[in-house]
């Protein structure tokens, strides 16, 4: 069978910044879409047997309605081309209150014909899956918080819970593998880390801890493929051997830590004990350009700024970010006007200012650093930088860890 698979949409995830005058959506959303509209019109194209998204079709829970239109539309394209389409629940679908509906399940509500929405751990057979003859392990996103719920465990230790789980997931898998049918294709669709796997930048957008599935749980040999999702970038954990392990990777770049990676879906031909893979680059993806440089000299100042970035012409509509160090005292002569009228082909210019620090904390000789709490160092940070309303941001400091601690979050 032809599998269609992609993972990490994120299509809200840059929502902000110049709009479209026709569709009055964010022009970076339009990125999103645009990736998006190329994979939906490939797999009605290339006429797929199924199409599997592994989770995380926005930024978060709560998409606002516009996004969740434009999601929809896309799907519906699939199932009024009766292409069998599974969604699995990602990290940012997922809400930690139990009871709360996730961000794609109106598909599961309204029965979309021809789309399933996978959210809990199961097993799929033929009649599961419209007759196709292939069977689907799912594991969605695993809450940490759920699970403890339900195993009526304490948060105390997260390694002791994370084995529980891991043990856990382990036994119904091995279930599974037992109940299904040798001699047709079995594929595992899961939202989650897994042991050797290479991260991106998407470590800063993750919600809460990660369950690090083990390798040799995803590269079962009975497995014909695996459709990851949650990291970034894109990988083969299983390269040249079988089954193909995958993470397609997002489908857009989503900040300057995947400046240097291509985007990309897959088409898997799925076949028992035998797969081949097309890795589908994204084309027209909006480039990312990062430069840096250091000031030692306060003369010519501009110009020096100026020579890091690319010429005009080389940075047209990409999204250019320029870090800079100097000492602080050269800060009047960083000339940001003269850099923003150079970038203006660019379609976001990032101006990073890194002062260097004039003074070293210094503890007194009783203090060690692992003796302080993040609050106390924080205040050491404040004084040492010199900043202005230090008082108020280590209040709000304060009230934040307060809420990590002891608000939903913390059992995430």
């Amino acid at each position: 069978m032809k599998l269609l698979h992609f993972a990490d949409a994120h299509i809200d995830m840059a929502n902000y910044g110049r709009h479209d005058p026709e569709t009055g959506l964010p022009l970076r959303v339009l990125d999103f879409l645009k990736s998006l509209d190329t994979i939906v019109n490939t797999a009605i194209h290339e006429k797929v047997d199924m199409v599997i998204f592994a989770g995380d079709a926005y930024k978060d829970r709560s998409p606002a309605p516009t996004f969740q239109r434009e999601w929809g539309r896309r799907i519906i394209r699939l199932s009024q081309a009766r292409i069998p389409t599974l969604l699995l629940v990602g990290n940012h679908d997922l809400s930690p209150a139990i009871g709360r509906a996730h961000a794609i399940q109106e598909f599961d509500t309204l029965q979309v014909p021809y789309v399933r929405v996978l959210q809990t751990p199961e097993i799929l057979k033929p009649k599961d899956l419209w007759d196709l003859p292939v069977q689907v392990i799912a594991l969605p996103w695993i809450s940490r918080s759920g699970l403890i719920a339900s195993q009526d465990m304490s948060a105390a230790d997260p390694s002791e819970i994370y084995s529980n789980i891991e043990s856990r997931i382990s036994e119904l898998m091995e279930g599974w593998l037992e109940e299904a049918d040798p001699g047709l294709p079995l594929i595992l669709t899961a939202h989650a880390s897994v042991q050797g796997a290479k991260f991106g930048s998407e470590r800063m957008v993750m919600l809460g801890s990660d369950l690090v599935l083990p390798g040799s749980l995803v590269k079962n040999p009975r497995f014909d493929y695996v459709a990851l999702g949650h990291i970034h970038k894109p990988q083969d954990l299983n390269e040249g051997q079988h089954p193909p392990v995958i993470y397609p990777g997002s489908i857009e770049r989503v900040d300057f830590g995947e400046a240097a990676d291509d985007r990309y879906f897959v088409i898997a031909d799925v076949q028992r004990g035998r797969t081949q893979v097309e890795w589908k680059k994204l084309e027209g993806v909006r480039r990312f350009i990062d430069r840096r440089i250091v000031l030692t000299s306060s003369e010519g100042v501009t110009e020096n700024l100026k020579s890091a970035l690319p010429m005009p012409k080389e940075i047209e509509g990409a999204i250019l970010r320029l870090t800079v160090d100097y000492p602080r005292e050269f800060d009047p002569l960083i000339d940001e006007a003269a850099l923003r009228k150079y970038t203006e082909t660019a379609f976001e210019f990032h101006l990073a200012r890194r002062p260097q620090m004039e003074a070293r904390i210094r503890l007194p000789a009783d203090q060690t650093v692992s003796s302080l709490s993040p609050l106390e160092l924080l205040d050491q940070y404040w004084r040492a930088a010199k900043v202005e309303e230090a008082d108020a941001l280590q209040k709000l400091a304060q009230e934040i860890l307060a809420d990590d601690n002891e608000g939903p979050g913390a059992s995430l």
